[in-house]
Formats: structure tokens, C-alpha cells, sequence
């Protein structure tokens, strides 16, 4: 299991995620991410994003009041 922290990405972190899935999760690894929310729509994206990478998005919540927490398994090589 991996944290990674993409708060200081704001919202842009969306490609970065996806490449930290690619790049440094093994297969059945999980991956634990870390953003700032600034309005829900990165939430459901970030899940959307997930769901078409192949991936499979274990949770989501609410970390604090600015922070939003996805726990991911990689599914794809």
C-alpha cells in the first residue's frame, strides 16, 4: 500500500494520479490518494477517471474540510 499526497497539484492532479496508478503501483496494490476537493465535481471525476482506467476505486471520503481521500487497487497492467 502507497500514499500519495496530490494537494499541492490543486486541481489538476487528475493526470498525475493516473500516472502514479501506471508507474508505481504493483498489480493488486493499492494506492491510497490524496487531493483538495475545491467543488465536488473532482470527486466524481477522479472516480470516473478510475472506472475507465480499468482500476478499481475501493473508497472515497472526505478527509477534512478542503481534503477528499480515494483508495484505489490496480486491476491493469
Amino acid at each position: 500500500m502507497k500514499r500519495f499526497d496530490l494537494r499541492h497539484l490543486k486541481d489538476d492532479f487528475y493526470g498525475r494520479m493516473i500516472e502514479l496508478i501506471k508507474e508505481d503501483l504493483a498489480l493488486d496494490e493499492v494506492g491510497i490518494f490524496l487531493f483538495e476537493i475545491g467543488d465536488f465535481q473532482s470527486v466524481q471525476k477522479s472516480a470516473d477517471l478510475i472506472k475507465e482506467s480499468g482500476n478499481e476505486l475501493l473508497n472515497s471520503l472526505k478527509f477534512n474540510e478542503v481534503d477528499w481521500t480515494i483508495v484505489v487497487k490496480k486491476k491493469v497492467v
